[in-house]
């Protein structure tokens, strides 16, 4: 776990860079006017600070594709030595048409970071914690700006200040950032797997989950590549073999393998539940009214069956390898059929009949009072038995069924495709009633038997039967088909509804948020703080005009970093749905407030002090929410065959709305005045909060794998509805 949070952090000095170029330009432009005799071309100034936003578009077309096929290491080493080399080329810089070649190639670089960073965080970090590293970036970028702020205003102080130094000091740090990329970031795994590079990503996986058993995992990623298909929603009462095979009939069971060999349990069916995940899956054809997206529907069904506890962590699957506990002492055949399985039935049964033997025998799940009068009493729950063999054996670490965020893997034969097989993922129903309720659903005295209530997402497997039940591991069940997975079709999948409806998120997001007003207020800080006196206070204490904007921009700076901290702390516990919900009106309410200081005469003292809060309320605000939040979503919402075109299509359209705004401000600031610019801002953050109640889910914990399998889901009932 460790290994991922240091890997994420390394990633992200990539949008440290950017946030540090951009303070250093905005204050260097002042010094470069100068030098340049730039007063009386407003064009050529703009186009030196708008250089690298062009770079960074330009790049941004080509980003996803060739980083599916070069891999996201490769383009965070190029991004390095762009960054590089642009410092040591505006370093250097003798004339204005040199410099604008050193910005485009920084933007260049800028591009590549801003796009494939979240990515790469994405790919790599586990899902209890994906949202809180996938916050590094925004964290890393506002450091970078102060850092810059701070580095620029301290030579601003100097008798002759040097635009060229305050431009090249970029190479040190993205040195840096070269030799981790070069040195320490490791290869995506899911990228290695896509390619068929089966050795290299378990090796990856294992370093950065800090442990050896990664086969739950690697199954997942490879499960990944598959994308489209019919998937359905299914409901199971799972024990292990000898459980509820002695009990039911054969009809009514399924045999289920895990991605561990000599792994299988058997899952009983369960039909017309009103509990769990696939009953609330099938009420959704009640909602064809409902102006909420199905998508929405279906991701909130999961998280409403969490423990309330906050943490993904205190989820009970989360740390069980399996779903019951297999001993140490369980001897591994050589084959997963049927067959292979009465010696483990054996000694599992053999072990259950001594109920004060916790550490030895005792399944992982076990029912707190399993005696006819503790069912007729208050409902218990599903509990980890301390001590269990499992837990003294792994440290308590997820082995390899378990896939991340409470989610379990698992495999069954297709009964109407010969030699086919069928993928579940497995999540647990959560709550005393539904786990009372399945109990009931069995027939006969099964009060002491050990199974659990799942709801289960069932599609077809990428894997086929013979390879995978006749290998000796799932690592080489999926050498033996990697080359055939791996060649799919990319820009068919671009074609499949899940896809085409995770782009209606990502692209919307990343259009609302440019113009949502960020990029006004920011235009607008440096007048309003005047406004308040802070510039007068400054040059009565000795520091020039240029100074004090660098240093008031430095403090505003300043300012986000606790509340981006705040952020990263809620992002995996209150979800990036509920984030974007709960600071969207606050957002809104700035705008409003700014709105009415310049319509109403309040006063120069009030309306000072009343911009200034509303300015630092906006930034702090817009950081934790609909600062970092759209480019986490984009990096989880698409499969993994067509991330990096997806990607390249969501960052293109962020820099395209950035241009737009950009250099509408100034024209809409003529015409409708800043009051005007704001009001639009303010509408904009509505709409925002609209689309996000209505069209975006939340993923907080869930494998990306099972995001898109959500999706597909979603998209389905969506045009069903229609």
């Amino acid at each position: 776990m460790n290994g991922a949070v240091l890997i994420a952090l390394a990633a992200a000095i990539g949008n440290m860079l950017q946030g540090w170029d951009n303070a250093t330009i905005a204050g260097s432009v002042l010094y470069i006017k100068r030098e340049f005799n730039l007063q009386t071309q407003p064009t050529m100034e703009g186009l030196i600070v708008a250089m690298s936003l062009i770079g960074a578009t330009v790049i941004t077309t080509f980003s996803g594709p060739v980083s599916d096929m070069l891999g996201r290491r490769p383009m965070l080493i190029i991004s390095s030595v762009l960054y590089f080399l642009s410092g040591l080329v505006m370093l250097w810089a003798p004339n204005v048409y040199v410099l604008l070649l050193a910005r485009l190639l920084d933007g260049f670089g800028i591009g590549l970071a801003v796009t494939l960073v979240p990515v790469y965080i994405s790919e790599t970090a586990p899902p209890e914690i994906r949202g809180q590293l996938n916050t590094f970036p925004q964290f890393t970028g506002s450091l970078g700006m102060f850092l810059s702020y701070c580095m620029v205003f301290g030579l601003s102080l100097t008798q002759a200040p040097s635009w060229r130094l305050m431009l090249g000091v970029l190479s040190i740090p993205s040195l840096a950032y070269f030799f981790l990329a070069l040195f320490y970031l490791p290869e995506s795994p899911r990228w290695l797997v896509s390619k068929g590079r089966m050795k290299e990503a378990k090796r990856v996986l294992q370093r950065l989950r800090g442990r050896e058993d990664v086969s739950g995992e690697m199954a997942l990623l490879m499960e990944g590549l598959g994308v489209g298909g019919d998937v359905s929603i299914e409901e199971y009462i799972i024990g292990p073999d000898n459980e509820l095979a002695d009990n039911q009939d054969e009809k009514d069971q399924i045999k289920l393998y895990g991605a561990e060999e000599g792994l299988s349990w058997i899952a009983k069916p369960v039909t017309g539940s009103t509990l769990g995940l696939a009953s609330r899956h099938g009420s959704m054809a009640n909602q064809s009214m409902s102006l909420i997206d199905p998508v929405v529907t279906l991701f909130g069904s999961v998280h409403e069956k969490m423990p309330e506890m906050g943490s993904m962590r205190s989820m009970l699957f989360s740390n069980v390898g399996s779903m019951f506990n297999i001993t140490e002492n369980h001897e591994k055949t050589e084959n997963w059929d049927e067959g292979s399985q009465k010696d483990e039935e054996n000694q599992m049964s053999d072990g259950s009949g001594a109920e004060s033997d916790d550490n030895l025998r005792s399944p992982l799940l076990s029912r707190q009072g399993t005696n006819a009068e503790t069912n007729m009493g208050p409902p218990t729950s599903l509990s980890m038995r301390q001590g269990s063999n499992f837990t003294q054996a792994n440290g308590g670490e997820q082995a390899s069924m378990g896939i991340g965020g409470g989610w379990q893997l698992a495999y069954r034969k297709d009964e109407k495709k010969e030699g086919a097989l069928k993928r579940i993922y497995l999540h647990e129903e959560g709550g005393t009633g539904s786990r009372r309720g399945s109990i009931i659903s069995l027939q006969g005295d099964h009060a002491e038997g050990e199974f659990i209530h799942a709801a289960a997402l069932v599609s077809q497997s990428v894997l086929r039967a013979d390879s995978l039940l006749g290998q000796h591991s799932i690592e080489e069940a999926i050498e033996t088909q990697s080359e055939t997975v791996t060649k799919k079709s990319t820009w068919k999948a671009l074609l499949e509804p899940g896809v085409k409806h995770a782009l209606i998120v990502g692209v919307g997001l990343q259009i609302l948020q440019q113009f949502s007003g960020i990029n006004g207020v920011l235009y607008y800080t440096p007048q309003i703080l005047e406004q308040a006196g802070v510039g007068v206070l400054l040059s009565n204490m000795g520091i020039g005009s240029d100074s004090a904007s660098l240093l008031i921009s430095a403090v505003t700076t300043l300012l986000m970093l606790p509340t981006i901290g705040v952020a990263m702390k809620l992002m995996d516990i209150a979800g990036r749905r509920w984030l974007l919900l709960a600071t969207l009106p606050v957002l809104l309410g700035s705008l409003v407030v700014l709105v009415l200081g310049n319509v109403i005469n309040m006063g120069e003292v009030v309306h000072a002090v009343i911009s200034t809060i509303s300015v630092v309320v906006y930034f702090c605000t817009f950081v934790m929410g609909f600062g970092p939040i759209p480019n986490i979503l984009c990096s989880e919402i698409f499969p993994t065959s067509v991330r990096g075109i997806c990607i390249a299509i969501c960052a293109l359209t962020f820099w395209i709305g950035d241009i737009i705004v950009t250099y509408s401000l100034p024209v809409m600031l003529t015409s409708i005045r800043l009051g005007g610019v704001f009001a639009i801002y303010a509408v904009v953050c509505t709409v925002a909060w609209v689309f996000v109640f209505l069209k975006v889910p939340e993923t907080k914990g869930m494998p990306l794998e099972v995001i898109t399998e959500f999706f597909a889901v979603g998209a389905k009932k969506a045009a069903a509805t229609e």
